[in-house]
């Protein structure tokens, strides 16, 4: 904003420099006069022309900068995605592993996204009392004691990096 101001004022400094320029000629001032208002008039217009392609520089900087972190943000995004899905795939490979079926699996999966078990019968349009007694199970299956235990099973595994026997 601050080059704008800087960059009109300077076109304004030129063109009443150069009008007074022209009256000074038809008046017959000193001709030293005259040079020094040219002089004026040039360094005014030649200042405004390189805040104006200076700004343009910067611009298009900012421009190309703007496109590289788009691109850092796509690639961040895909390998989030790539991650999320990895993650996923570990945490169904682990419910295989513990032997729960597919109903315990999306009670479990309902579980660890936070859910209550209603809101999980709702959902998988079952009474309440299944999904505690599916729930029942898992930690059975899993020997974890309750939901807190299976989530943080599977967030302390993800945070630590560490693989769990």
């Amino acid at each position: 904003m601050k080059d704008r101001i800087f960059t009109a004022s300077l076109l304004l400094i030129m063109v009443l420099n150069l009008l007074d320029v022209i009256a000074d000629i038809q008046l017959n001032v000193p001709t030293w006069h005259v040079i020094e208002e040219i002089v004026i008039v040039i360094l005014s217009g030649l200042l405004a022309g390189y805040l104006i392609l200076s700004t343009q520089r910067r611009l298009k900087k900012l421009t190309q900068s703007l496109s590289e972190a788009e691109e850092k943000v796509k690639t961040i995004t895909k390998k989030f995605k790539e991650a999320r899905h990895n993650y996923s795939e570990a945490i169904h490979q682990q419910f295989n592993d513990w032997n729960l079926s597919q109903s315990e699996q999306e009670v479990a999966m309902l579980m660890l996204k936070g859910l209550n078990f209603q809101e999980i019968a709702t959902i998988r349009s079952t009474k309440e009392k299944t999904s505690r007694q599916q729930a029942s199970s898992i930690y059975a299956k899993s020997n974890l004691v309750g939901r807190h235990e299976l989530s943080a099973w599977f967030i302390e595994d993800f945070i630590s990096g560490k693989n769990k026997a």
